[in-house]
């Protein structure tokens, strides 16, 4: 009886272990970073504008990007007050 129940627990746990390596193996899911460019893509983009109007479309993604390039400008500025140089 013992024995019986050892080896169901063991083909339980073996179930366990090669459905959680499937999960993780599995080639249609995807990873963080992935995800994450896909979407950094997407807002720049503008995917999530009205498709029909190309002047938000085209208002968006500059906004956006200029959007960006002050955030840049904005660590230039940080980066070079902190250390002192002009």
């Amino acid at each position: 009886m013992a024995a019986n129940d050892k080896e169901r627990q063991t083909v339980t746990e073996s179930k366990r272990i090669l459905e959680r390596i499937s999960r993780e193996t599995d080639p249609g899911a995807k990873s963080a970073v992935e995800r994450t460019v896909n979407r950094t893509k997407g807002h720049f983009t503008a995917e999530d504008a009205d498709a029909a109007d190309p002047i938000e479309i085209w208002g968006t993604r500059i906004g956006r990007v200029l959007g960006l390039l002050v955030l840049i400008a904005m660590f230039i500025w940080l980066i070079s007050s902190i250390t002192g140089k002009s």
